[in-house]
């Protein structure tokens, strides 16, 4: 029984990080009806940025502390993210309002690739270290309860509850705040709300804004974990499951499929991995977005489409 709690709690601890990089996927198809194929690059450039500032601000200013240096590196990194949904606003969606969703796709295509290159040039291709003080060493808890106790990894603890506290946020500001409904209305209709007074670029701006600071969150744990490397913009792809399963427009979907496929994923390599030739988590959660394509495409919580003619 330890050691199936072990893993549950494992499964759980990286559900939390994929819920959290889906997450971004449905704050931009919520406001923009498409899918950001630049999440992934979002999370590397934000990962390398919070990287590189917290080593180059104590050599530019003399800081002793690297607490401070860390948190002015996260102050400049949220300053990037804002400038780039500036950016990407300005230069990109102004101009494609109201196009067909495959065009926005495409862009976002592109933002992703020239996000990559922009981030080897300003930062460099080397594999970097983020060090945010995330307790590395395992704890050994309920020993009283369970002979041997079960070994938890505190830093995916400390990752599960920073992601979870994210979460809770987000879901109130859309359910809540002003802004927040009107971002809602503009996944619904672009031309509905700005017809009643909702300003369309603005909401761009502040969505971007969000799923960045979301994808620095995302990139600062997973670069804590295991460094900041090219590859980072890649794994994110491992996410996508997360949103088919509980549905791209759903905040509490992104975190209950995350949820299911963490766990899901742990429990089949761990239990049917050893009868089949071990693998199965590197494709379970790929089998189990088809299988929710096939039979529930707006995936668990995702709002079903209907079209009247």
């Amino acid at each position: 029984m330890g050691f199936f709690l072990e893993t549950l709690f494992g499964g759980l601890m990286s559900g939390m990080l994929y819920a959290l990089i889906g997450l971004g996927f449905v704050l931009i198809f919520k406001a923009s009806g498409v899918f950001n194929f630049a999440q992934g690059a979002m999370v590397l450039v934000a990962a390398l940025c919070m990287a590189r500032f917290s080593e180059w601000i104590p050599k530019w200013f003399g800081f002793s502390s690297l607490l401070l240096a860390d948190v002015l590196a996260f102050a400049v990194s949220v300053a990037l993210m804002w400038l780039l949904a500036v950016v990407v606003e300005r230069l990109v969606l102004r101009h494609l309002v109201n196009q067909e969703a495959t065009t926005l796709l495409m862009a976002t295509l592109g933002i992703a690739y020239f996000l990559e290159g922009f981030g080897q040039i300003a930062f460099g291709a080397s594999v970097y270290t983020i060090n945010v003080g995330m307790p590395k060493d395992p704890a050994m808890i309920l020993d009283s309860v369970f002979e041997g106790g079960l070994l938890i990894n505190l830093e995916d603890l400390t990752a599960a509850v920073v992601a979870a506290i994210l979460v809770a946020v987000l879901a109130l500001f859309f359910q809540v705040t002003a802004t927040g409904r009107a971002l809602r209305a503009v996944a619904d209709d672009h031309q509905a709300a700005q017809s009643v007074g909702i300003p369309l670029n603005r909401i761009w701006v502040i969505v971007w804004t969000v799923a960045g600071i979301v994808a620095l969150v995302a990139g600062i744990i997973w670069g804590s974990k295991f460094g900041v490397q090219f590859t980072l913009a890649t794994a994110t792809l491992r996410a996508l499951p997360v949103v088919i399963l509980g549905g791209l427009t759903s905040v509490p979907g992104a975190i209950i499929g995350g949820l299911i496929i963490g766990v899901g994923e742990k429990l089949s390599e761990v239990y049917i991995g050893p009868l089949v030739g071990g693998g199965i988590e590197i494709w379970f959660a790929y089998v189990l977005a088809l299988v929710f394509l096939l039979f529930r495409p707006q995936g668990l919580f995702g709002e079903k489409i209907i079209d009247r003619v």
